[in-house]
């Protein structure tokens, strides 16, 4: 469920005073992450690499408090759970929206991952969640390799968005860089590098 919440009885008031009505209020930082064990457990277990790191992603997220409330319009909204979006390519060629919701068991997050993304590719259809839960955007964009990535301020999403590339090996490892978008009035800095810490974390002990 999610609800409009009082900034001024959150640990945001400050932020939300601050950034709601900022030009440009989104922040992005850009990280080389070690995805070896996540390129590992796709081979050995015929499981999708970006399916891995979606679940990683909402692993590392779930703990932070932060991630539970969202700028929506001029409100302040609170949710109770959190889902991963993940763009997916539909029969047309073009792509759909699909909103995952995270589950810690990873085997049922995989299987409402297949289940839906397939759903979406086939039936055209956006599957959307945020009406009930905080949903972090991603963008996978495998078919080259990047360096960085910013994304928009469209003043009407203010999701946490996350962007990456083709993953590139050196040596006997593999290392994936990631753009991570958040809008400063739902967190600081410091909230999104303990998040970025967490995913390196849960990335390790998958």
């Amino acid at each position: 469920m999610a609800h409009s919440v009082d900034p001024k009885q959150t640990t945001r008031a400050f932020a939300y005073e601050s950034w709601m009505q900022a030009p440009n209020p989104m922040v992005t930082f850009i990280k080389t992450i070690n995805v070896t064990r996540l390129v590992k457990v796709s081979k050995k277990q015929g499981v999708k690499f970006n399916m891995l790191l979606d679940w990683c992603i909402g692993k590392a997220a779930a703990p932070i408090k932060e991630f539970y409330v969202l700028p929506v319009g001029d409100e302040l909204i609170q949710y109770d759970s959190i889902a991963v979006n993940t763009i997916v390519k539909n029969k047309t060629g073009e792509v759909s929206s699909c909103d995952i919701l995270f589950n810690e068991k990873l085997k049922e997050f995989n299987d409402e991952y297949l289940k839906y993304t397939s759903e979406v590719a086939t039936t055209c259809q956006d599957r959307d969640l945020s009406e009930d839960s905080m949903v972090i955007g991603t963008s996978a964009i495998i078919d080259t390799e990047i360096d960085g990535a910013v994304g928009m301020n469209s003043g009407i999403f203010n999701n946490p968005f996350i962007i990456w590339g083709r993953y590139k090996k050196k040596f006997f490892r593999y290392y994936l860089t990631i753009s991570f978008q958040f809008h400063h009035t739902q967190m600081d800095g410091a909230h999104a590098g303990r998040f970025l810490a967490n995913l390196q974390n849960e990335i390790n002990r998958i």
